[in-house]
């Protein structure tokens, strides 16, 4: 890692280096082919200050600049964690274009979206959101200090990204031909799976030596957020981050002596939970699909219905195709009903829990029939 960006975090005893997530690099890569673009010299570095707040300073890589054309490049690295895509270089690409603005796209290496339900429609670059929006500000930046008012086409390329994309979900999520450009904080922060579980039961034994005997447990931020929209996180009731580590987290509010769990996710996360799932990591059981097309079926739902399902890239793409079969509500509350079993056999009487599911794209979807009790008791 360069010496302009050294951040580190302690995970169960250890010092792991953190690194810088695709879409970091894809913007700095970014922000060096555009300076060389405009000045003609190939720049030894470039910088930005990612979405977490962290200045991120790099070497560039493979400077060049033919036919009107400037490329630079940007070697991913994940730090301590384990990475498909650690030690590859991502290449950005530009040129000038008449359009004023800067425009985005995917070369080789970088994954096409082939199914619906993904952060990008079907046929565009599988570069996310935020590393886009990264892409355009670090671009614009460079462009506004040169003061060049005119417009920049970006072209994202990693040599070798195919072959790492095999590696990772995306062909099973239907982004084909290369890697994703991902990140929405642009930093990897490693962290071993054992010392995140002790984190999270720490802030729920944390919260009961508070004295709080109700709890919310959400996976990560997109349930922040959402508790955040709903008004749930101003209840006075504490909210812990349990990632990945749902039965965990629930045995540990039962050591606690909660009375009441509160758990809120977006549906391609706690809807394993209908299987039983309690680890909702995709590395112990990706089923989202399974399980909706299981519960499709029970409400009646199409063989050709079914087989979309079991297709579909995500929870939002199976929540389209139920839709138009006319069967969310039926098969979301049959899918709820296995959630409540699943919990309070998992609570085992300890406490009182239920479920909010939801969706980015959807918004709320349903919860389980605890969720109005718990919600009287924190009057």
């Amino acid at each position: 890692m360069s010496a302009g960006f050294e951040h580190y975090i302690l995970s169960g005893g250890r010092r792991l280096r953190c690194g810088y997530t695709t879409g970091t690099c894809a913007a700095l890569a970014a922000a060096g082919a555009v300076r060389l673009l405009l000045t003609g010299v190939p720049p030894s570095s470039a910088s930005l200050e990612t979405p977490k707040g962290l200045t991120v300073e790099v070497p560039l890589e493979s400077c060049r600049f033919t036919d009107g054309r400037a490329a630079c490049a940007v070697r991913k690295d994940g730090g301590d964690d384990i990475d498909a895509t650690a030690g590859l270089l991502v290449f950005a690409h530009a040129e000038r274009q008449k359009v004023p603005g800067v425009a985005i796209e995917g070369g080789p290496g970088v994954g096409r979206v082939t199914k619906p339900g993904l952060d990008q429609p079907v046929g565009a670059a599988a570069i996310n959101r935020v590393p886009r929006q990264m892409i355009r500000e670090a671009a614009a930046a460079v462009c506004g200090e040169l003061k060049y008012g005119g417009g920049v086409r970006i072209t994202i390329s990693v040599p070798g990204g195919e072959a790492a994309a095999k590696k990772t979900f995306n062909p099973e999520l239907g982004i084909m031909g290369g890697i994703s450009i991902l990140g929405t904080s642009g930093i990897v922060e490693p962290m071993s799976l054992r010392a995140l579980a002790d984190t999270v039961t720490l802030e729920i034994r944390q919260a009961a030596a508070q004295g709080n005997r109700h709890i919310i447990l959400t996976p990560g931020n997109y349930g922040m957020d959402f508790l955040r929209t709903q008004g749930l996180d101003r209840r006075g009731v504490p909210v812990v981050k349990c990632s990945n580590f749902i039965g965990e987290a629930l045995d540990a509010c039962a050591a606690e002596n909660f009375e009441t769990v509160l758990l809120a996710g977006h549906t391609g996360k706690l809807g394993k939970l209908a299987g039983g799932i309690m680890n909702t990591h995709s590395r112990y059981a990706d089923c989202r699909t399974e399980l909706f097309c299981a519960h499709a079926a029970v409400c009646g739902a199409s063989t050709a219905a079914c087989r979309a399902l079991m297709d579909a890239p995500s929870s939002d793409g199976c929540i389209a195709i139920l839709d138009n079969a006319g069967l969310r509500t039926a098969v979301l509350e049959s899918m709820l009903s296995a959630i409540h079993l699943h919990l309070d056999r998992r609570a085992a009487g300890v406490f009182l829990v239920g479920a909010i599911l939801f969706s980015n794209e959807y918004g709320p979807l349903g919860q389980t029939e605890a969720v109005k009790e718990i919600m009287e008791a924190w009057k």
